[in-house]
């Protein structure tokens, strides 16, 4: 106490050790969120391939065949029925969806729908490393391109 009352208020060290304290648990935290924002985008994709599958599968039963999209695509048609991004818009999406042939088939047998994170995107930040490139084909495979053996969960 001083001559004139007591003092209210904080030190610059006392300010100092919160943020300090502050700083560590936010670096501590950061990765944590980094993780679950990948893992929420990578189950973005999924859905968007699982729903687009199903699409296709309409497709299929009126058509007898499937069809072949991308972003790029010219066929009004494709562009009408399949959606090339996933999440509510193309700005904001999480994966670039293309729609192309198996590997060693025609489309008109069988259809692989493959979603690569951070393309459709101007903010490529959070791509996906661990899974990289999403894969479900019209057989029931569910794969991926990158070194996890658990991306489809």
């Amino acid at each position: 106490m001083t001559a004139r009352g007591h003092r209210a208020g904080f030190t610059l060290i006392e300010l100092m050790v919160v943020l300090a304290v502050a700083g560590i648990l936010a670096a501590m935290a950061y990765p944590g969120y980094q993780q679950h924002v990948t893992r929420t985008r990578r189950t973005e994709g999924q859905v968007a391939l699982q729903a687009l599958m199903q699409q296709q599968e309409r497709y299929f039963t009126q058509n007898n065949r499937y069809l072949a999209f991308s972003a790029g695509g010219t066929d009004a048609a494709e562009a009408q029925l399949f959606r090339w991004w996933s999440g509510a818009s193309a700005a904001s999406s999480a994966y670039e969806i293309e729609g192309r042939a198996c590997d060693g088939e025609a489309i008109a047998d069988c259809v692989q729908l493959i979603a690569t994170p951070g393309t459709a995107r101007v903010d490529t930040s959070h791509r996906d490393p661990s899974c990289e490139q999403l894969i479900l084909t019209s057989t029931g495979l569910h794969l991926a391109t990158g070194p996890a053996t658990r991306c489809w969960r």
